[in-house]
């Protein structure tokens, strides 16, 4: 049975164990924001943001992972992000090892909310020295909000007491953004420079966070299916991790994939539909396809190197290409729901550019 076989025969998916392992393993070990700061601070707006959730705060809809924490899943069936809140900074006693141990079993970062005109942080500022002290965690964002409720030169006073005191504290460089998540007439301030910043430290915050206008209606489309996309292409990459098993589990969870997004479509995916699209991504791609997943296989044989630097390349491809083909299917179904002709030409350049994307993303993550 080819690749492609393999593909065709779950689009119309049976349940699997194993294949359901990795999609609970991909749940379990999302990117995960670790927020610190106090009541109010602004990380509700932050996560708001963020997710485009307005329902969402801190508090309500998060789920207790630890004794003084607890987490955030976004999105809740299919996720992408972790987002972690501290709830004990105000407790004499509050230790973050546990914390510490919750963030550090997943890519993450740790984002620092203070509220620019609340000058006691005294909470906040132990609590991150105790963080600092572990050696754990790298990488630090401070978000200072509230900046255009200060008029000069207070806003310049208190913006720069707060940098030095968490200078004063964290051993290495850091990253400071300026925000107002609610300003008088309804606009905000600073919020492109937080995306940004957020997306340095976890680029799949630029896929959720995306919400600028679409030039077609088939890109409007797109926006409303981009995370199950990804979400799917994160299992792919999780499931290569394993030397030999991408090899079986990585065209199962792409057809599963092809399964779910046809269905948004309302299309059911059959052998001569699959190999129109298939075909319309022309007649290399099959050929790449096979040859590139063959040898992302045979490096992760390869003693050491091929579970270090093998099984990371595997894993970053398969996230790649798991993200171009959804990227390609939801144009593809888009044409087929409309009974419109299909450009093969444009399906292949809109493959090429979203298997580009999601390199540098799982290159990133």
């Amino acid at each position: 049975m080819s690749i492609f076989e393999k593909i065709l025969e779950h689009l119309n998916p049976a349940p699997n164990p194993d294949i359901e392992r990795a999609f609970e393993h991909q749940t379990t070990s999302v990117p995960t924001l670790w927020l610190l700061g106090k009541t109010g601070a602004g990380k509700s707006s932050l996560i708001q943001t963020v997710t485009g959730n307005d329902d969402v705060v801190v508090g309500n809809g998060f789920q207790p992972c630890t004794q003084t924490a607890a987490s955030y899943l976004f999105p809740e069936e299919k996720p992408l992000l972790r987002f972690l809140d501290t709830r004990g900074l105000a407790e004499a006693d509050y230790d973050p090892t546990e914390d510490i141990d919750t963030c550090i079993a997943s890519s993450h970062a740790l984002i620092v909310v203070m509220k620019a005109q609340e000058v006691e942080q005294s909470h906040v500022l132990k609590a991150l020295e105790q963080i600092a002290r572990t050696g754990k965690i790298k990488e630090l964002l401070l978000v200072q909000t509230g900046v255009d409720q200060l008029s000069e030169p207070d806003r310049q006073s208190c913006v720069l007491h707060q940098r030095d005191q968490v200078k004063q504290i964290w051993p290495s460089e850091f990253v400071t953004v300026e925000v107002d998540f609610e300003l008088k007439n309804g606009e905000q301030f600073g919020i492109d420079e937080l995306i940004g910043e957020l997306a340095n430290l976890m680029p799949v915050v630029a896929h959720i966070a995306d919400r600028s206008d679409h030039k077609t209606k088939e890109e409007e489309n797109f926006s409303l299916l981009r995370n199950e996309v990804l979400f799917y292409a994160g299992t792919a990459a999780t499931s290569d991790v394993i030397p030999g098993v991408g090899l079986v589990s990585v065209p199962v969870i792409q057809g599963k994939m092809l399964h779910s997004l046809g269905n948004q479509y309302g299309i059911e995916w059959n052998r001569t539909s699959f190999t129109e699209f298939v075909g319309a991504l022309g007649a290399g791609f099959g050929v790449q396809y096979v040859s590139r997943l063959g040898i992302r296989q045979l490096i992760k044989l390869i003693p050491a190197y091929g579970q270090t630097i093998g099984a990371a390349s595997a894993a970053a491809m398969s996230f790649a290409s798991t993200y171009a083909i959804g990227r390609a299917a939801c144009m593809y179904l888009y044409h087929k729901s409309r009974e419109e002709e299909i450009n093969p030409e444009q399906l292949r350049q809109l493959y090429k550019e979203a298997l580009k994307r999601g390199k540098e993303v799982a290159h990133r993550d």
